[in-house]
């Protein structure tokens, strides 16, 4: 079995460092323009050479997106956009229109082109003629089985590759190609500036009846009728491969930096375990756990085994489940002294219960803060200032970039 992508999302540089020192063998990021996340902070071109160089020097590759639905007026700069991203060395670039992907084959030739999942892409000959026209990756619309998948695959040359969603939010509309948004806020989806009303709370009003708000569902909070569940597969790494899929995506570039380092190190030991040994393998129900730390709704595997039905939405809320907060990163280790730097990120206390969650370590450790002191080595009993910076002693050593958690 060729070894499979674990893809990760990266709303800004320091995502991008995050994912890949936790375990991604490719990240996927949009500039200031032309992609379909204008709520990720994204990279300027500048932050887009430095995050690609990051990857290179780690043997890690880097993808961006280009993958508005462009009227005429996006065109204008996009000829120059692309060559700026060929000249500063991304892998690829991902689009889902046809106009897109003729100005990068005319300017830069040589750039990798991945189809995105706006193309909506659900059978094989709409991938076997990306192919054909010079794809080297289809990213599969969601709403596919892994039967399909497997189909797909099977009619398809060897050297495509096939991307496919695994973990992370999931769009109501068809892959993404949604008006609803553009209709209630004025707001374009398919040029990158989704207002999610997905998500809003909706009740029914008949049209001489002015006023009277019925819900949707017997439910007097309301109901949030488009509101489907976050996709999960972790659980199903075996079947996931065994369809034919080549690279796992984890969407979030606007999740924080602990969403994405806590779910790739999970997906990431998730899938080592089961090359490792594939007749042996079974899965460990701790990784399901450690994913349930990051903020989340209620989990699904959205349309892998079978049409989704009423159980896959979430009717009642919108909001996301949190039982864990970041409190700190960790800057530095004395290995002489035993004694962490910290940058606080939430506020804590001395005799807290923290949990360490390390890029190089499974799983995590738990300790008590004992002490801390500030950066004049003064004794505190809590950390309550954005970003300061503390000191610590560890239990056991840690590594820079580890995440001091603990429950909400």
């Amino acid at each position: 079995m060729k070894r499979p992508e674990l893809l990760a999302p990266a709303g800004n540089l320091d995502k991008l460092k995050m994912a890949i020192l936790y375990g991604a063998d490719a990240v996927y990021l949009g500039g200031e323009e032309f992609g379909l996340r204008v709520a990720a902070d994204n990279f300027n071109m500048e932050q887009m050479k430095e995050g690609i160089a990051f990857a290179h020097e780690r043997g890690k590759k880097v993808y961006v997106t280009v993958n508005i639905i462009p009227h005429n007026e996006d065109l204008e700069g996009l000829p120059e956009y692309i060559e700026q991203i060929r000249d500063a060395e991304a892998d690829a670039v991902l689009v889902s229109d046809l106009g897109v992907f003729s100005i990068v084959k005319e300017v830069a030739p040589d750039l990798e082109i991945h189809i995105s999942t706006q193309a909506n892409n659900t059978n094989w000959r709409s991938a076997q003629t990306w192919y054909k026209l010079g794809a080297s990756r289809i990213v599969l619309a969601r709403e596919l089985s892994l039967k399909e998948i497997e189909e797909i695959r099977e009619k398809l040359p060897d050297e495509v590759e096939l991307e496919c969603f695994v973990h992370g939010a999931m769009c109501i509309s068809y892959s993404g190609r949604c008006l609803l948004s553009n209709y209630m806020a004025n707001r374009d989806a398919n040029r990158g500036a989704c207002a999610h009303p997905c998500r809003w709370k909706y009740y029914l009003v008949e049209e001489k009846r002015p006023g009277e708000y019925m819900p949707v569902v017997e439910n007097e909070r309301g109901t949030f009728i488009y509101n489907s569940k976050d996709l999960c597969t972790i659980q199903y790494i075996p079947e996931l491969l065994q369809s034919g899929i080549t690279s796992l995506k984890i969407e979030g570039r606007v999740k924080s930096a602990y969403y994405v380092a806590t779910v790739v190190k999970a997906y990431r030991q998730a899938i080592d375990s089961y090359l490792e040994n594939p007749e042996g393998y079974a899965f460990n129900p701790l990784l399901l756990d450690e994913i349930k730390k990051v903020s989340h709704r209620e989990y699904t595997t959205g349309f892998y085994f079978g049409k989704p039905g009423s159980s896959e939405q979430n009717y009642s809320t919108s909001s996301y489940i949190r039982g864990y907060d970041i409190v700190g990163m960790v800057k530095g280790y004395d290995s002489d002294t035993g004694i962490a730097t910290i940058e606080q990120r939430n506020r804590f206390f001395v005799g807290d219960e923290i949990e360490i969650v390390q890029p190089d370590r499974p799983l995590f450790k738990t300790m008590i803060v004992k002490e801390m002191k500030n950066q004049q080595e003064e004794a505190i009993d809590v950390a309550p200032h954005p970003q300061m910076v503390l000191k610590i002693p560890m239990d056991e050593p840690v590594s820079p970039h580890s995440i001091l958690r603990k429950k909400a």
